[in-house]
């Protein structure tokens, strides 16, 4: 009688068997994502050896400040303010250009190149790169995003007229050697969080977050209209619809 009682307490129920193993393997996924943060800090740490022959690897576009400023407190303002917004961009040659399909036939089109967009985090708050003096040079304008549907702020620079493109050679001096088994490491992770479910487990339980459907807005689509399929309608005009549509939805909220 009393064997019997000691084994039944140590036996645990096929729902507990089942939520131990949920656990583990959920410890296991924090565990492996937790090592690949740590392999990406490793990589960037690992510091640039010098080359004995520098060499050319295409050209690079970059913005720089237009000669025509001569106020000595603006060229040392933009300067600065140009190292928080500039962009690059690198090409095999000169033209800069990238191959888009016309009528079945494959083309060259220039490629167009900007002054970095601000997202809301970068413009204000504790991890703003802008200070007050340098906000005043930029506007809040409402971007359509395909992936959320819906249309999110960025803030944009006003005056890109202060601003020149240059090409120059993309001289190559330095290198950054490879550790193997890192390398290897980090491939052993990445095959890890390929399968299906251990991504599950780190989009669910890790770096996913919820979402509640009663907030999405609910856009009317203009596009199942008949009059839209008859071209009547420019894209102006829709997108003005759609504007007109997201005010009507942060007034009822």
């Amino acid at each position: 009688m009393e064997d019997s009682i000691f084994f039944s307490t140590r036996l645990r129920t096929k729902r507990a068997r089942k939520r131990s193993i949920k656990t583990a393997e959920e410890k296991n996924v924090r565990e492996k994502y937790k090592r690949r943060k740590e392999i990406f800090k490793e990589q960037k740490a690992i510091s640039l050896v010098p080359l004995k022959e520098p060499y050319q690897k295409g050209f690079e576009r970059y913005f720089v400040l237009r000669e025509d400023i001569k106020k000595e407190n603006e060229i040392e303002f933009f300067t600065q303010f140009l190292k928080k917004i500039n962009t690059s961009q690198y090409a095999e040659t000169r033209k800069f250009v990238k191959k888009r399909k016309l009528n079945g036939k494959r083309i060259y089109v220039p490629r167009i190149q900007e002054l970095k967009q601000l997202q809301p985090y970068e413009y204000s708050g504790s991890h703003s790169i802008l200070n007050d003096e340098e906000r005043r040079y930029f506007a809040c304008i409402q971007v359509y995003d395909p992936k959320t549907k819906r249309f999110k702020g960025i803030y944009e620079f006003l005056q890109p007229w202060r601003f020149r493109l240059i090409i120059k050679p993309n001289i190559v001096t330095h290198y950054k050697p490879l550790d193997i088994d890192l390398k290897r490491e980090e491939a052993q992770i990445d095959h890890f969080f390929d399968k299906y479910k251990n991504q599950g487990i780190l989009l669910k339980k890790i770096v996913g977050g919820g979402y509640s459907y009663e907030r999405k807005p609910k856009f009317k689509n203009p596009f199942t209209k008949r009059k839209f399929f008859n071209n009547k309608n420019s894209a102006t005009e829709i997108a003005e619809m759609l504007i007109k549509q997201e005010h009507q939805l942060s007034k009822r909220h």
